[in-house]
């Protein structure tokens, strides 16, 4: 609380709180490389994707009744979400993302909604000189088609994602793939936005600070958790904390 130039601290510890944010907030407006992972942080993929799971399980004679019960497989790799959730042995991990896929690249791919407000971000970002790249665990051939379906394909200089049958499949792989592509020497200079605990372990891992973002799929625990450096709850915030409240 303020009045005129003096300043009252009314509770220590949110005071301490509140200045660590604002030294968070001053740090990341000093990135230049802002990697953003896709699925619920660029769009919100979550009819699609949930149609495209239960698509697959159906091929297993499994009826998954309620899409909201498949909303977990959003983020993490298929390759490991069918096994966690379903018991799936390798083989018939595949054979379930191959059937993903059946019904995703033709359909479910186009089954998705951008994030409102998130185009104007993009181009803000841009106009101020911020390098910006796409990092996610989704097949990079399919990262594109999303991107260049909503139109913000032109705000991204590098797409990294996730190869169809190659081994960089988790998000750390891809997040280092992509720090290598553009040529980040030091992680300091870029950070990780996202909405999954993938998206920080990945980031941590790698060197780099992850801003979690609440307008997604992972909760406010999940990336507490995992170690994000800050959370936004909208894409205001999210703009506030990359390019400052000026």
């Amino acid at each position: 609380m303020t009045a005129g130039k003096s300043c009252i601290i009314i509770d220590d510890h949110n005071n301490q709180q509140n200045i660590q944010h604002v030294a968070k907030e001053n740090m990341m407006k000093h990135k230049e490389y802002i990697l953003f992972d896709l699925d619920g942080t660029l769009t919100d993929p979550a009819e699609g994707i949930t149609k495209s799971v239960a698509y697959a399980l159906e091929h297993f004679g499994i009826h998954a009744g309620d899409l909201n019960e498949l909303r977990k497989f959003i983020g993490p790799p298929l390759k490991e979400s069918f096994p966690k959730y379903y018991g799936f042995d390798e083989k018939m991990t595949l054979k379930a993302i191959e059937k993903y896929r059946e019904y995703y690249s033709k359909t479910g791919i186009y089954e998705n909604r951008l994030i409102e407000g998130m185009d104007v971000l993009l181009g803000e970002l841009a106009e101020h000189g911020k390098q910006l790249l796409v990092a996610t665990a989704k097949p990079e051939v399919f990262a594109e088609v999303v991107l260049g379906h909503f139109d913000i394909r032109k705000y991204f200089r590098w797409v990294c994602g996730a190869e169809l049958h190659g081994p960089r499949i988790t998000k750390d792989d891809v997040i280092l793939y992509a720090l290598e592509k553009a040529g980040i020497d030091d992680p300091s200079a870029a950070v990780m936005v996202g909405d999954r605990e993938h998206d920080v372990t990945g980031a941590r891992r790698a060197g780099l600070d992850c801003i979690g973002v609440l307008f997604g799929y992972g909760s406010r625990e999940e990336l507490q958790e995992a170690g994000a450096a800050m959370l936004v709850g909208t894409v205001e915030e999210l703009r506030d904390a990359l390019l400052g409240t000026e």
